[in-house]
């Protein structure tokens, strides 16, 4: 089965970019600058930053539903990043080397199923949610920190 894992729209981070920390606390994030990579898993590119790159820790709203799944919690982006990534039926390296939570909803934004796998054991996983008619699209999340990774929609 054809899957699509796609990186966040940069343009809700953009304004962001270049804002001071004291302007950054305002909107409740922050600035990282990386010092050591795995470690820092950016949302746009879906990629570990590298030593020396920015990286601004905000809230994001990756389940907007208006059901009790409705959720929130803090990502990473890289400070300057321009362009989503989309990957077709492959596992980005950033979510292969990571214990994964992949939850499966319904187009209304309900929980039809979740598990744990390993990054790199996720793809049949992928499928077999993908093989329920009710199931619209799923979310990773970092197992660890619970943090939202992707989104992943059928090819």
């Amino acid at each position: 089965m054809s899957f699509r894992i796609r990186g966040l729209d940069p343009a809700p981070f953009q304004p962001l970019f270049g804002l001071s920390d004291e302007d950054l606390s305002r909107h409740a994030a922050r600035r990282y600058r990386v010092d050591r990579t795995p470690g820092v898993p950016d949302r746009i590119e879906l990629r570990d930053l590298l030593p020396g790159e920015t990286a601004i820790l905000v809230n994001y709203l990756h389940q907007p539903a208006n059901t009790p799944y409705r959720a929130s919690h803090a990502i990473f982006v890289r400070e300057g990043a321009e362009a989503a990534v989309e990957v077709a039926d492959a596992i980005p390296e950033v979510l292969r080397s990571r214990t994964i939570s992949l939850r499966a909803f319904s187009g209304d934004g309900e929980m039809l199923e979740a598990d744990l796998a390993e990054g790199r054991d996720l793809a049949p996983l992928i499928e077999r949610f993908f093989q329920i008619a009710d199931v619209a699209y799923l979310h990773a999340h970092f197992a660890k920190r619970g943090c939202f990774a992707a989104r992943i929609d059928r090819g």
